[in-house]
């Protein structure tokens, strides 16, 4: 079977087809650096992750860029709460973000772009945009004049009637039309900085950051550009907009991807409805295995009902799975399960991927294969998965422990027996000594 995939752009299963099979080229936006990733943040992060090991495998070469943002106003506003500088925010986030998707099994990327860096490439794209008479100035700002580019909406497939009557857009006395979008703005009174330009001190809009780094490491005309089903309008279709004005391509990739909507508990993850979690947290109860699974039982393209249960349904089925193989070890020369890989040629379809690998009657090298390489789990082994600890859930074990003692001598006892069972439900044995309460995994 050949590789399918739903392409937002033709609103259909396509064939993919490389333009340069010696070099398949793949950009998908990262996150914006302001503050720990969310899950909203990781599932993408383990969406395309599982498209790049399928591309490694299927062709010589694959170039994946995902790009951290860190220019916008999210950042700044997080910086000054903090009290701290913008690029020691940045510089600890990415951080931070780096450290939580590895522990999802998210293999590196082999460019990570950011914006700051590319500050002389924006600009020049943007005077190249104005040149052609795509773009206009305006008091010292620069927007994209969505009236130039007849083919506006392509990709979100609204008219630019509806995309204006139906779609909350920024309100400007400087624009010349409401769906024109910025590229370039001054400074103000609340964020007093940026970079020098022909147009004068200011820093970048968030859509030309995306198409100048694109441009630059994958060229005008690429394969494949990912990222979330919110990210559609206006950020990919002003993307597209503005690089095809420069590069005169009918679009500036040929297969464009997008992950559904990530619910919690059936409702849209928000920290005011304090259903809002991090990787991070959930880290200290959670393997990352556990939550790659999660997302993986799935498919990327259809809206994901996050929850507990889904996780503790994940942790069942690698606790399973770990013990099977107990005694299995991955012999790359076996390959991987071909029933498998049919399933994740067709659209990534990781859920009937699981679903067969359920159902296998016999246990061998090819499972283990299949499991570590295409869907990034398995990867520990068995000694490694029941007996190991992180270091964040051994914290999260210690704070328990504490809260448990102090229950203990508030004579609370009910809620020092439901600590105990929380641990127990999460593979923690309690033992009273008289040096005090020590813990084990049950194996």
């Amino acid at each position: 079977m050949k590789l399918r995939l739903y392409n937002t752009l033709s609103k259909k299963l396509d064939f993919f087809k490389p333009i340069d099979e010696g070099n398949v080229r793949m950009y998908v936006c990262g996150p914006t650096v302001y503050d720990r990733a969310h899950l909203g943040n990781a599932r993408p992060a383990v969406v395309f992750d599982v498209l790049y090991r399928l591309l490694k495998t299927l062709y010589r070469k694959v170039t994946y860029v995902r790009n951290i943002t860190d220019i916008d106003d999210k950042i700044y506003n997080s910086a000054i709460e903090k009290g701290i500088g913008i690029s020691e925010l940045t510089e600890k986030t990415i951080e931070m973000y780096h450290d939580d998707v590895t522990k999802l099994n998210v293999l590196p990327v082999d460019i990570e772009p950011r914006a700051t860096n590319h500050i002389e490439d924006i600009i020049d794209f943007i005077d190249k945009l104005i040149a052609n008479d795509s773009a206009y100035i305006s008091e010292g700002h620069v927007y994209f004049d969505v009236s130039s580019f007849a083919r506006y909406g392509a990709l979100s497939k609204k008219n630019l009637d509806e995309l204006i009557n139906g779609t909350r857009v920024e309100i400007s006395d400087f624009k010349r039309n409401s769906l024109d979008f910025v590229l370039w703005k001054p400074i103000d009174d609340k964020f007093n900085f940026g970079w020098k330009s022909p147009w004068g001190v200011g820093r970048p809009g968030w859509h030309i950051e995306c198409s100048a780094m694109a441009m630059k490491y994958l060229g005008e005309h690429f394969d494949i550009h990912g990222g979330g089903i919110d990210l559609v309008f206006p950020h990919h279709e002003n993307e597209m907009a503005q690089s095809c004005a420069l590069s005169n391509e009918q679009s500036m990739a040929n297969y464009w991807l997008h992950n559904g909507h990530l619910n919690i508990e059936g409702i849209k993850m928000s920290k005011s409805l304090g259903n809002f979690f991090t990787v991070n947290e959930l880290l200290k109860k959670y393997d990352g295995e556990v939550i790659r699974m999660a997302f993986l039982m799935t498919h990327y393209s259809a809206p994901q009902n996050f929850s507990l249960d889904v996780l503790e349904q994940a942790k069942s089925v690698l606790d399973h799975w770990y013990t099977i193989t107990r005694d299995t070890e991955p012999i790359p020369e076996d390959g991987a399960i071909p029933e498998v890989l049919d399933a994740l040629l067709d659209d990534m379809n990781t859920p009937r991927a699981i679903a067969i690998l359920s159902s296998v009657k016999t246990v061998d090298t090819r499972f283990v294969n299949t499991c570590r390489d295409f869907l990034g789990i398995l990867t520990k082994g068995s000694d490694g998965w029941f007996c190991k600890v992180s270091d964040e859930k051994k914290e999260w074990i210690n704070v328990k422990i504490a809260e448990r003692a102090k229950a203990k001598c508030e004579r609370d006892y009910a809620m020092a027996d439901a600590i105990r069972n929380e641990l127990f439900d999460n593979n923690i044995i309690l033992e009273d000594t008289k040096d005090g309460t020590i813990w084990k995994v049950n194996t």
